[in-house]
């Protein structure tokens, strides 16, 4: 990796997500600084795509920091809802909305759908900007297909983990017969194989 990118500072203040993407990133052996331990607030993501709120996240950290900046949007994209919640999937019940509120109105909009109709998949773009006026930005997409449960099942993870069940368990492709939700999966069995991963492992090709 180039060393101008040995220090990064990383745009987001969702919990989750920190989590994952630090666990993501440990074996690259950056310097990640994230961007709340240097007092930068996140923006507020006026984008009305994942590709959009990454880069105007990512810039937003450099601006202030004056370092290379890494973000990411991700959200939910329900194919018997035209993609909702989208990119309104963290205040689909409105804003401030906890997870658990956002979870009860995706019940609700697919009550009576039947388990055929409930395909899905996560969705993230990941954007690495080594300025804030970085006229070359980095993007990198990824998705994980799978359905919505018709009810939460497990306590990990976060978002709408209790409610999706990917379609594959393993890099390898492995059918998920058991029908386990991202939140019934060991952290690491889904940093492997998450939407998160995927786009990461696509933004490291890009670096290569």
């Amino acid at each position: 990796m180039n060393t101008a990118l040995r220090r990064v500072v990383l745009a987001s203040g969702n919990a989750g997500k920190l989590r994952e993407l630090l666990a993501l990133l440990a074996p690259l052996h950056i310097d990640v600084l994230l961007q709340s331990a240097l007092g930068i607030e996140s923006p507020e993501e006026t984008g009305h795509t994942f590709e959009a709120n990454a880069l105007l996240k990512a810039r937003h950290a450099a601006a202030v920091s004056g370092l290379p900046a890494l973000a990411d949007d991700s959200g939910l994209e329900v194919d018997a809802l035209d993609g909702r919640p989208g990119v309104r999937s963290a205040r689909y019940a409105g804003e401030g909305a906890s997870d658990a509120q956002n979870n009860a109105k995706l019940l609700g909009e697919l009550a009576g759908v039947d388990d055929a109709c409930r395909t899905a998949a996560y969705r993230c773009v990941i954007a690495l900007v080594r300025s804030a006026d970085d006229p070359s930005p980095l993007l990198a997409d990824g998705s994980w297909t799978g359905c919505i449960a018709t009810a939460e099942k497990g306590a990990g993870g976060f978002g709408y983990d209790p409610l999706f069940i990917p379609d594959a368990m393993t890099l390898e492709g492995a059918p998920n017969t058991a029908g386990i939700t991202v939140a019934q999966m060991d952290a690491a069995a889904k940093n492997a194989v998450s939407h998160r991963a995927r786009a990461l492992h696509a933004l490291l090709a890009h670096l290569r």
